[in-house]
């Protein structure tokens, strides 16, 4: 579940960008996604509070997120130990503790359509977005939430929602709420341009 997690917010959050987006215009799926799809490479620093049932306190970690269009993601985890999470095309490479693991992703088809659902995001394709997830957006452009339930019972047993949050294209948290009650919280500042 870890990865499931972990590569979801990778591709997610690394969809920040600087695009300005006037307060008072209207804000609809269709314009977050073409503003989210307008950026087809970004840099995002993330710091992740996972808090699980398991845990006494809150488990803390950071690092740096990676997207290239059209399907390559990555999350460098530093703190509190190095690992690295790559998806690149059908294939989920993680590294972690010295060992590197390659998953194709076709032997695994709730995560590819996880993964696709999240490309489909980044895209901005509002069509295989719905495919996957039951779709709610709030907000506006300099204040937006968008909400995403998994259509798929088998999904929906391992991640109840997804709530993403940003202003215009700047992603700046991301919250997913795992069926078992443990849930974690990104938050991210875009380092494009550092």
């Amino acid at each position: 579940m870890r990865v499931f997690a972990a590569v979801l917010t990778a591709a997610l959050l690394s969809a920040a960008s600087t695009i300005s987006v006037a307060a008072d215009a209207p804000w609809t799926l269709d314009r977050l996604m073409n503003t989210l799809g307008a950026k087809k490479s970004g840099r995002a620093h993330f710091t992740e509070t996972r808090y699980l049932k398991i845990a006494q306190e809150p488990l803390e970690s950071s690092g740096e997120l990676l997207f290239a269009a059209p399907d390559h993601l990555e999350k460098h985890t530093v703190s509190p130990k190095p690992e690295n999470l790559v998806v690149d095309g059908d294939m989920l490479t993680v590294d972690r503790n010295g060992r590197k693991v390659t998953i194709p992703l076709r032997n695994y088809p709730e995560l590819g359509a996880f993964i696709e659902s999240i490309r489909a995001t980044l895209a901005g394709n509002r069509f295989a977005l719905e495919n996957a997830y039951k779709v709610q957006i709030a907000g506006r452009g300099d204040d937006w939430t968008l909400t995403l339930v998994p259509i798929d019972s088998r999904m929906r047993q391992k991640v109840s929602s997804i709530t993403l949050a940003g202003t215009g294209a700047a992603l700046a948290r991301v919250e997913i709420r795992q069926a078992d009650g443990d849930r974690s919280l990104m938050r991210l500042q875009d380092a494009s341009a550092h």
